[in-house]
């Protein structure tokens, strides 16, 4: 069992057919037939159900693939990081919760690679449950996220904690019978759903629902419409008139975290990583 035969496997499970995963992996159908061959030996399972018509992955199949594309994924970013020209001396891995990348994901960078221009970055954004998995599986050093999730290897800490303002294009919005019907709903995490419902036991399902707040933003300016944002990425607009606080709005509280290995490979590059992001996000 290789890597080859785990790419294969991958690709077959992408396009449901050993023919056009032959293609793609410019192989002959009978060696992709071959690869699976080995991996069902070795795993003593069927991994897809054969048919005319093409290929679907079976109850094992469909396990399995997750670990073969942990497999291959931790393969490929070995080879990037093993591999480095002269110039660089590492790589650090910062994962970055989708919304809070236009707050800290471009200046975060920055300082690292002014702190310590001989280490390379590496960058993944998406969201809580996706970065704390590939914080496990060694993809990353260090994310910051809106979910923790407890994992006995990984340390988690509050780094901040910020509010949410309920903000409008217009500015005679009222929190009225009629104030959801262009309503915004910004998916802030688990904590904000929760004080949300609290706060608006009878509220409709929204019209719009996004889980990307820079998104919702420009509705919000461009139509009038309204959304739950941060004040500190408001704030300017705010003094400018482009946006209006909705009176008698609740506020929410928005909490960040960081999470990293108990036992990091390179403690060096996760020390920068993380001093480098406490100095930007410093009051002040």
């Amino acid at each position: 069992m290789n890597i080859d035969h785990m790419r294969a496997f991958l690709e077959v499970a992408a396009t449901g057919s050993f023919q056009l995963a032959s293609q793609r992996l410019n192989v002959t159908q009978s060696t992709v037939s071959a690869r699976i061959k080995v991996l069902e030996q070795r795993l003593g399972c069927v991994l897809f159900d054969r048919r005319s018509s093409g290929a679907d992955p079976t109850m094992a199949g469909r396990q399995f693939h997750r670990y073969a594309a942990t497999a291959v994924q931790a393969w490929e970013q070995a080879r990037h990081d093993i591999v480095l020209p002269e110039t660089l001396s590492s790589v650090v891995g910062l994962g970055i919760q989708t919304a809070l990348w236009e707050r800290v994901g471009y200046e975060w960078i920055q300082r690292i690679q002014s702190r310590a221009p001989e280490l390379g970055v590496r960058t993944v954004v998406d969201y809580s449950e996706p970065l704390t998995r590939f914080l496990c599986d060694g993809f990353l050093d260090v994310a910051i996220i809106y979910v923790p999730q407890k994992r006995p290897n990984l340390t988690v800490q509050r780094l901040m904690e910020e509010k949410l303002i309920l903000v409008s294009g217009t500015r005679d919005r009222e929190l009225n019978a009629s104030w959801s019907e262009d309503y915004i709903y910004v998916d802030w995490g688990d904590d904000f759903r929760h004080q949300h419902a609290l706060a608006f036991p009878e509220a409709r399902t929204p019209k719009l629902q996004i889980d990307h707040p820079s998104l919702a933003f420009h509705f919000v300016l461009g139509r009038g419409c309204s959304a739950y944002l941060l004040e500190s990425s408001v704030r300017v607009h705010l003094e400018r008139g482009d946006l209006h606080r909705v009176p008698g709005a609740p506020e929410f509280s928005c909490p960040t975290y960081i999470a990293y290995p108990n036992d990091p490979i390179q403690p060096e590059r996760l020390t920068v990583a993380i001093e480098e992001l406490h100095r930007l996000i410093a009051p002040g």
